[in-house]
């Protein structure tokens, strides 16, 4: 998903199109461009991912009732993050929805599921469950990013799955693997201009075909 879509996703029950215009909202979300601001409304409104009220201007958050009924949860799979170097692009990408039981997943309010590509986060333990190449990653995109949690980062638009580490006294955050082989740390400053697209919960694993 785009930054500045999962942004709009962040403030989406708190803003009006209405009352506060393209330009207000772009200085909530830190984009100046208007057209830039109707584009990502419309693309997370044909989505599925908000509702936008005609008469009022309101603009909700979309709880995707409908798919989460019954013995499954709906997730919906937004393409892939690298377990590497961050160089898979993170448009927005919306492949489907996989479906998950509500024995392995409690809940699913703001998950995303993200097809994980590479191998730098194959020592990670993620409810005792390591992530390779080709599992799917459950993210919580409402869940706010502590240190040491397995985030998904966007950096320079490029998406990617990494522990997040903080250095306080020199204001350096730090993206690192965990993995069997050598991969370069990502090294932040906190002025940066980098998002923390949530926090990983569930590792759901690639089949095994015997």
């Amino acid at each position: 998903m785009h930054p500045i879509q999962q942004k709009i996703l962040i403030f989406a029950n708190e803003i009006n199109l209405k009352r506060d215009g393209l330009r207000q909202i772009g200085r909530l979300v830190g984009e100046s461009h208007p057209f830039k601001i109707s584009y990502h409304l419309k693309k997370l409104e044909e989505k599925g991912f908000i509702k936008v009220d005609k008469k009022t201007g309101e603009i909700k958050r979309a709880n995707n009732e409908e798919p989460q009924k019954g013995l499954f949860l709906a997730i919906p799979v937004l393409g892939s993050a690298n377990c590497g170097e961050a160089n898979i692009f993170a448009e927005e990408n919306l492949e489907g929805y996989i479906k998950v039981s509500r024995n392995i997943i409690k809940t699913g309010d703001g998950f995303l599921a993200i097809r994980a590509s590479g191998n730098s986060m194959n020592k990670a333990n993620v409810n005792g469950q390591n992530i390779e190449d080709g599992d799917y990653v459950i993210v919580d995109s409402k869940k706010q990013s502590q240190p040491n949690d397995y985030v998904l980062a966007v950096i320079d638009n490029c998406a990617s799955i990494k522990k997040l580490l903080l250095d306080s006294k020199n204001k350096i955050i730090s993206l690192t693997s965990e993995s069997t082989e050598n991969h370069p740390i990502i090294f932040i400053h906190e002025t940066d201009k980098f998002l923390i697209n949530g926090v990983v919960k569930y590792v759901i694993k690639k089949p095994t075909i015997s």
